[in-house]
């Protein structure tokens, strides 16, 4: 067999793409990496810390950027999206979008195309809640390490100036957008999963006050990297929060949105406990919950934040947040007690569920999706990690190394 019949693409350079591409370019195989955003790291890359451990995920992910330098069979591309997959297992050509950076591989992160340009936009690793510079690192140890231009700026004042403050020549806005075709006997869809939108959820009002976050959001609060530098604060006035309410099934169990479990909220609104009780210890954080589900080796860490006294469970599916002077109140029921009640926070945080990417942008190939809009793998496009079904971490690099044994039989079968 030749290189080119060996070649597996994959699609998405989260954590499962990432060790989906690795894993199968260790074992031999020529592998192409698409990403669309201007880095790897997917969503991993944004988050504080994992759980049970609470330790931070920037260890793992340099490991696997090592991982990718040093291995000549692998080939990235990022700012990139599958618009066509044609032929059949063994025999695929897939036709690639190739975004301008305006950046090329000169750039040595000297911020000096940043100094020059004042523009500014909402920063999309922080999830909009702050502003970047037009031209910007998307975050301190991303992959490539390479800065991008916005392409707001390109063709105005400012995109000159990034231009011609740049001692490298990196900067290049004539920088056109491309088309690549890859040959490939197999496709990986590792395309991850986005937060369900809060805005759907109407009585919870999200976008009447800034102190009401998605849970995503919240994990780059707390984030050392992230808008405040890691204190977690109130977006309205910068000032701690006393009173923090987690409010699990966001739209998630509920057949108005999402009608499944997204298996990880639980955990994860647990973990931002920690968050707040390490730096407040004064504080209050309430945790409204339908049952807690933290299976296997997760139910010591729930059984650990449960033993703080300054978290409390109430077995509640919230049904109103309004905003009255300057507070926020939760109205609904205490589902143990039959009681109904108003209870007033400082900061609210939606535990919005797991959606797969593929919610909005389908696999573009002829694939069939399940009752919930998962796709269901062929015998030569593979999906895994959160776009086959909502899982953490550790079963995402498992169920990366799984589609990686099926990408690699449709390759030899061939």
């Amino acid at each position: 067999m030749t290189d080119q019949d060996k070649k597996i693409l994959v699609v998405g350079g989260g954590i499962s793409g990432l060790t989906a591409a690795l894993e199968a370019a260790e074992a031999g195989h020529e592998v192409v990496l698409v990403e669309r955003n201007p880095y790897l790291g997917g969503r991993v890359a944004q988050l504080h810390q994992y759980f049970p451990k609470l330790c931070p995920p920037y260890c793992g992910l340099e490991i696997n950027f090592r991982r990718i330098k040093a291995n000549p069979r692998l080939e990235v591309l990022t700012m990139a999206e599958v618009e066509a997959i044609k032929g059949e297992p063994g025999n695929y050509t897939v036709t690639i979008k190739q975004r301008p950076r305006f950046v090329n591989e000169k750039c040595t992160a000297c911020d000096k195309c940043a100094d020059a340009v004042s523009t500014k936009i909402k920063n999309p690793f922080n999830y909009g809640l702050n502003e970047v510079k037009a031209a910007y690192l998307p975050h301190e140890l991303c992959y490539p390490y390479r800065y991008v231009i916005d392409p707001c700026i390109v063709g105005e004042e400012d995109g000159k100036k990034a231009a011609e403050a740049c001692p490298y020549d990196a900067v290049n806005l004539d920088d056109k957008e491309s088309e690549i075709t890859v040959e490939a006997t197999a496709v990986i869809w590792a395309a991850g999963w986005q937060p369900y939108d809060p805005l759907k959820l109407e009585t919870y009002n999200f976008d009447k006050s800034p102190d009401i976050l998605s849970n995503v959001q919240f994990e780059r609060l707390a984030a050392a990297n992230g808008p405040t530098a890691g204190k977690v604060l109130k977006p309205s006035d910068g000032q701690p929060p006393k009173s923090v309410a987690f409010i699990q099934c966001a739209g998630s169990r509920d057949e108005n949105h999402l009608p499944f479990c997204s298996t990880i909220c639980c955990l994860a609104s647990l973990k931002h406990s920690t968050y707040v009780r390490e730096q407040y210890p004064d504080s209050e954080v309430t945790i409204y919950f339908i049952d807690i589900r933290a299976m296997a080796r997760n139910e010591d860490f729930y059984t650990r934040v449960k033993a703080d006294e300054g978290v409390k469970f109430v077995k509640s599916k919230i049904a109103r947040i309004e905003t009255e002077g300057g507070k926020l109140v939760l109205e609904g029921e205490n589902t143990a007690t039959g009681a109904k009640f108003k209870a007033e926070h400082d900061l609210v945080v939606l535990a919005t569920g797991m959606q797969p990417s593929t919610a909005e942008n389908k696999i573009p190939a002829d694939i069939a999706y399940d009752a919930y809009g998962f796709p269901i793998s062929t015998d030569g496009i593979i999906a895994c990690g959160t776009v086959r079904s909502p899982m953490e971490v550790a079963n995402s690099t498992q169920d990366a190394t799984a589609a990686v044994l099926k990408a690699i039989q449709t390759s030899v079968r061939r």
